[in-house]
């Protein structure tokens, strides 16, 4: 009979021995894999692919991801890539076949086998010093052992990855992925403790980051773990929201597997539910998907929960059937806590068939197996990782900060007269540019005010006042004193309204009108008051709310006057209509029927003494900074009148005035 330290001896050395063979016999198989698959029929658009890439030989991840995304299932090409990568050192493209192939093993539930690929794609991407595939491989062997309810291992290689990637001081976009793929490694492995608080923190954050870079594959898997937790903690109604969120993110993307892994748990809550049927019909659907998938991992979960559906139901032999066949597919594949849940509802089918001796047979073997794999060792061990890796980080950033301030105290001291001298210069700056503002302001103001001298002006010209005192003066020569009088009044009235409109930027329309209406009173007398002149205003205008510059329409009416009906025989009209165009603009027209413009002119260029006329041009300039202050702007023009035999029959201004 040997000691125990003889038998723990010679297991150990047959272990050891053991893994050599194995890791050997791996290593010849992949070569003769490889070598056995370029010797097969390989596409050539495949084969010229391979050769462009290898020629480029791309660095990044995504870049070759680019090229071999359509691939990455296909077994016999990631190979064929691996053998050529491996023939021309190609050392990136090495470890990016080795994970998808390590990630296709795994999916079909052959986890040892998928773990020495991952393995040897992180050797690769250390020996290459590539940091995004070192995180690649890190995040696959940590995920790999998860589902081997490896717990130390499993952490230990979430861990390594989330250091090594918040170490880097520039990360890429998928760098920054697989540190959201890391923490959400980490949230699993709580929930693996059932430690689900902590669990859903972890999530949270991941959830956040993938927000943020955009990564919906990671939206996906989070809202799917968050339900979990939430399933665990009893909030079903919760879990249900998180599942259907997960599902929702899959099919976004076209990802089958995980469309059919919400599924799943969705079914398992309306088991919960008591929605048995639903539940049932569901898992009968993505079941035949699985397998078809070759997935046992997914494939031993559903066979459990359809076994707990027809347990419900009181199906009886089906549920033990297909709870015996997710515990044979649980062990084949290495699944300690599938082993524990089938057990245990293995043992409630028999409690309630009265099979008292199997119900305990198949309830110890449940607790046999979840005392191995949730044992207090394995949160200790956790718990103390994370507590000296949070004290690590938070050391390292109080060292970081403390560097970063010393560093903003020198540049600061440094750049004291720098910064003086700016504050400075940006002072002298803004003075000078306040200076020229202010000149730009008087030198408006003053343009302003000379407009507003020349309009008065041109308002009171010794033409216009010699005319009207000499039409006066002739009623009181022919002895009409009560037309001299009254025309007097008129004319002292107009001078009054003219002085102090002349003092003011602008007035209301109904002052305006009222000057305009003296105005056209005294220039009458010449005409023996024989101009019909009449102002029309559009019902519903209030002209004292209307403001426009004052003594705008007078230029219009003196040319009226003077080029129009002077040399007219026959009636003589002036209309002025004030009307509503819409919310923007008010319509101020002036009509007249005399010669027109044309005639007019002929007239002017025959003239010896020719007058020069420049109110209007004055009014336009003043109508121009009137407008500045509201959004739209003004418009005059200018319309020759005919009559049905083309004859000119007067003229019309038209003047849009702006409201807003």
């Amino acid at each position: 009979m040997i000691s125990n330290f003889q038998h723990k001896f010679y297991t150990y050395q047959v272990n050891h021995l053991n893994s050599k063979i194995l890791k050997h016999l791996f290593f010849w198989l992949l070569f003769f894999t490889a070598n056995f698959i370029s010797s097969q029929q390989i596409p050539q658009s495949f084969k010229l692919k391979v050769d462009s890439i290898i020629t480029n030989a791309p660095k990044t991840y995504n870049a070759i991801d680019k090229k071999l995304k359509t691939i990455e299932y296909d077994t016999i090409l990631l190979a064929y890539f691996l053998n050529k990568s491996k023939e021309h050192k190609y050392k990136e493209g090495q470890s990016y076949a080795l994970n998808h192939l390590g990630s296709n093993y795994r999916n079909s539930s052959q986890l040892k086998k998928g773990i020495s690929y991952h393995e040897e794609a992180l050797k690769i991407a250390k020996q290459a010093n590539n940091v995004a595939l070192q995180l690649y491989s890190l995040n696959m062997l940590s995920l790999s052992y998860r589902y081997m309810d490896a717990i130390k291992t499993a952490f230990s290689y979430a861990q390594q990855a989330l250091e090594l990637g918040e170490s880097e001081k520039n990360p890429t976009f998928q760098i920054k992925r697989n540190v959201t793929f890391a923490i959400n490694n980490i949230g699993n492995i709580y929930l693996s403790l059932k430690q689900y608080e902590i669990a859903i923190e972890k999530f949270n954050t991941s959830l956040k980051q993938d927000e943020n870079i955009g990564n919906t594959i990671g939206l996906a898997v989070n809202n799917q773990n968050i339900g979990t937790c939430y399933e665990e903690l009893g909030q079903l109604d919760l879990a249900l929201k998180y599942y259907k969120k997960g599902y929702q993110y899959n099919k976004q993307i076209n990802i089958e597997i995980g469309t059919l892994i919400c599924n799943n748990y969705i079914a398992q809550v309306y088991i919960k539910q008591n929605k048995t049927t639903d539940a049932k019909k569901l898992l009968n659907i993505i079941l035949e998907k699985a397998l078809k998938a070759n997935n046992n991992y997914l494939a031993a979960g559903i066979y459990l929960n359809l076994g707990m559906a027809q347990m419900q139901l009181k199906e009886y032999n089906s549920a033990e059937n297909h709870l015996l066949k997710g515990i044979f597919l649980a062990k084949k594949i290495d699944l300690p806590k599938y082993q524990v849940s089938g057990n245990y509802h293995l043992s409630a089918l028999y409690s309630i068939q009265k099979d008292y001796k199997k119900s305990l047979e198949y309830y110890k073997k449940a607790k046999s197996i979840d005392e191995t794999i949730s044992n207090e060792t394995n949160i200790k061990y956790v718990n103390d990782i994370l507590f000296r890796y949070d004290t690590e980080k938070k050391n390292n950033q109080i060292e970081a900060l403390a560097r970063e301030n010393e560093l903003v105290r020198l540049k600061l001291k440094k750049n004291e007269n720098t910064i003086l001298i700016s504050l400075l210069l940006l002072t002298l700056v803004a003075l000078i540019l306040y200076i020229l503002y202010r000149q730009f302001q008087l030198k408006s103001e003053k343009k302003l005010l000379t407009l507003e001298q020349t309009m008065l002006r041109s308002q009171m010209n010794p033409h216009f006042l010699f005319n009207s005192l000499n039409s006066i003066k002739l009623y009181i020569i022919n002895n009409e004193t009560k037309n001299a009088v009254y025309y007097l009044n008129k004319f002292s009235k107009l001078v009054r309204k003219i002085l102090e409109a002349s003092t003011l930027k602008e007035i209301s329309l109904a002052d305006e009108l009222e000057t305009i209406q003296l105005y056209m009173n005294i220039e009458n007398i010449r005409f023996s008051n024989n101009i019909d002149f009449q102002i029309q205003i559009e019902k519903g205008i209030d002209t004292e709310q209307i403001k426009i510059p004052s003594l705008i329409l007078q230029p219009f009416l003196e040319n009226a006057i003077w080029h129009g009906l002077s040399s007219k025989e026959g009636d003589k009209k002036i209309k002025i209509d004030v009307t509503n165009k819409n919310d923007y603009y008010n319509i101020i027209s002036i009509t007249d029927n005399g010669i027109g413009r044309n005639a007019s002119e002929v007239i002017k260029e025959n003239k010896v003494l020719k007058r020069k006329s420049i109110g209007i041009d004055i009014t336009k300039e003043r109508l121009y900074n009137f407008s500045k202050d509201y959004h739209n702007s003004f418009e005059v023009s200018i319309i020759d009148l005919y009559d049905k035999f083309e004859t000119p029959c007067g003229t019309k201004v038209i003047i849009s005035l702006p409201t807003i």
